[in-house]
């Protein structure tokens, strides 16, 4: 346990983390949620910055997140990648996600318009070791319904391996079901539970 009373791993070689950061109020925010995990990795153990941050909110889908992590730890160069935004987009398109009208090259849709991916300018408080303002990054979200807050919200920065982001675009809009125990209330007309006889 940290000092801010979260969660804190670290890799054996100390060039990957993961913090579970829901339990301080001054945590960054996504789309109006407080980040829950965020996991970055360095260069090398001694530098104090991070390469990269992504960072999650609480109900982000499980399997998205665990799949991102496993390849986190795979890789034997966490800190850098040399894919380019196509890894994403491309996994986004063979799924059926439509490009947005405005932006068809960097912001796809679901079919049912309720999640979005997009290369866009990070809210504030994003961790990168490039230090400019208001560089892009892959940002991913779901809100069933707009009149209510967003189920989750994703954010990677800057400099994100892109193929690590498209590990979690794979998994996230993998078509195959995945266990549920409750379905969260916004998601009714848009999910449902069916029983295995």
């Amino acid at each position: 346990m940290t000092a801010r009373k979260s969660f804190f791993h670290s890799s054996p070689d100390q060039l990957r983390s993961a913090e579970w950061v829901l339990a301080d109020p001054l945590t960054t925010r996504l789309g109006d949620l407080p980040i829950a995990w965020e996991i970055s990795a360095r260069e090398a153990p001694d530098r104090g910055i991070a390469a990269w941050t992504a960072y999650f909110t609480a109900d982000i889908p499980h399997e998205a997140l665990t799949a991102f992590a496993l390849a986190l730890d795979a890789r034997k160069e966490p800190a850098w990648g040399f894919d380019g935004s196509d890894a994403v987009t491309q996994v986004l398109a063979s799924a059926d996600w439509t490009p947005d009208a405005d932006d068809p090259e960097l912001t796809f849709w679901d079919v049912s318009n309720t999640s979005c991916w997009s290369w866009t300018v990070l809210p504030a408080g994003i961790e990168d070791q490039d230090p400019r303002p208001d560089l892009p990054g892959w940002m991913a979200w779901s809100q069933p319904d707009l009149a209510r807050p967003y189920l989750w919200c994703a954010a990677f920065s800057h400099s994100a391996p892109h193929d690590l982001v498209s590990t979690f675009a794979e998994a996230l809009v993998a078509p195959a079901p995945v266990p549920r125990r409750t379905l969260p209330a916004v998601s009714e007309r848009c999910l449902r539970v069916s029983h295995m006889p």
